[in-house]
């Protein structure tokens, strides 16, 4: 239950980080390992599971065991991603760290069509040359891709955590410095772009709200009230709108990432955009609830409401994504609503596969199926 913001403090003290550290501060390593984490050093460290070393579960019985890619439970060390608590908990996890500088060195570089830059995104990751790499779509017209790269000394470095937003200072400059904690937490001050919607942007609320408040931690408090209040609701019902959450993160294979931005950009129009690539990691294959193939994955984010004058079913937009995603060879995580037929489900995830873990690991069912918590929500 470590927050990856107490763990990463911890690292930089000796000079490393771990291999991969998910955008916002209150995510906890069992978390992004029983999830699916990521962020800009996955192009070279894969997801958050594939820099994992060992785990310690404890299971539905009670047991705690100790899994390993090559001992007696390297089964569930290859399942236990995405599981989402359906087979058991992490109590402890091993992961891997990389040495650090004090500060990384960002290069914003602007294109105007979705061809080149996924090819000069392909180009960057062959390279190799970044220690990390993301980019931002602001509309279909306005593209960026951010090269990270450490650095011993920086000539200034700016300040993301109050008056100035981060991904609004992508379109202004072509460098930028900050110092490593800063950058990996360079997204939590706004939730991405996402403090928009409890007005944390505009100048005078943002004082209001002070920098100790600014933060994922207080969106998620105002996002859950909400949810329960459903103030939201109320206001589109009275402005005649309907509205769908389409709240995503899906990783489609680099070859096939222009065909999803082309129907994202037409059926879904949420702006702005994340994509984080993510690259082949030995064993990447393996993992059962989550397979990936050794090759590169383009990562889209996408966290909004889908408002429209019309009525659709419910899910209507986040099963077309769904739809889509299969239809080009990828995958999409659970942390969000999901809603796939249950063989289409099992047939993505796992499926006879994930029976025989859940059947050698939770047999007496003291956990819930991964299709009932993900799909069904219960």
């Amino acid at each position: 239950m470590v927050t990856y913001e107490a763990l990463a403090a911890e690292c930089l003290a000796h000079g490393v980080m771990p291999a991969v550290v998910p955008q916002l501060k209150t995510i906890t390593l069992g978390g992004a390992v029983a999830g699916v984490g990521i962020e800009s050093s996955s192009h070279r460290h894969g997801l958050v599971h594939d820099s994992m070393l060992e785990i310690e579960v404890l299971l539905g019985d009670g047991r705690i065991v100790t899994c390993t890619p090559d001992n007696e439970h390297a089964d569930l060390f290859f399942g236990f991603p995405n599981s989402y608590g359906t087979l058991g908990y992490a109590l402890r996890v091993k992961v891997k760290t990389v040495p650090v500088k004090p500060f990384v060195r960002l290069q914003h570089t602007e294109f105007k069509n979705p061809l080149e830059f996924f090819e000069e995104l392909g180009g960057h990751l062959e390279a190799g040359e970044a220690d990390f790499i993301d980019g931002t779509v602001f509309n279909p017209g306005q593209f960026f891709i951010t090269l990270g790269s450490f650095a011993d000394s920086a000539p200034y470095t700016s300040d993301y955590t109050y008056e100035k937003i981060y991904y609004q200072s992508i379109r202004g400059k072509r460098e930028d410095y900050l110092t490593v904690h800063d950058y990996l937490w360079r997204w939590d001050t706004d939730w991405f772009w996402c403090s928009k919607n409890v007005f944390a942007q505009h100048p005078l609320i943002r004082r209001i709200y002070g920098r100790e408040r600014l933060g994922s931690r207080t969106y998620t408090k105002i996002m859950r009230w909400n949810s329960r209040v459903g103030a939201t609701r109320w206001i589109e019902r009275l402005a005649g709108l309907h509205s769908e959450s389409v709240i995503q993160d899906v990783d489609i294979p680099l070859a096939r990432a222009g065909e999803f931005f082309e129907f994202y950009a037409r059926a879904i129009g949420l702006w702005p955009q994340w994509i984080c690539p993510i690259g082949p990691a030995p064993g990447s294959g393996r993992f059962t609830l989550y397979p990936m193939r050794p090759d590169w994955y383009v990562n889209f984010g996408f966290w909004d409401v889908k408002r429209t004058r019309s009525a659709y079913p419910r899910g209507h937009f986040n099963r077309m994504i769904e739809e889509k995603v299969e239809e080009l060879g990828g995958i999409k995580s659970l942390y969000s609503e999901s809603f796939f037929p249950e063989d289409e489900f099992k047939r993505i995830y796992g499926g006879d596969a994930y029976r025989r873990l859940k059947n050698k690991y939770d047999r007496q069912g003291a956990f819930a199926d991964l299709y009932a918590k993900c799909v069904l929500r219960h």
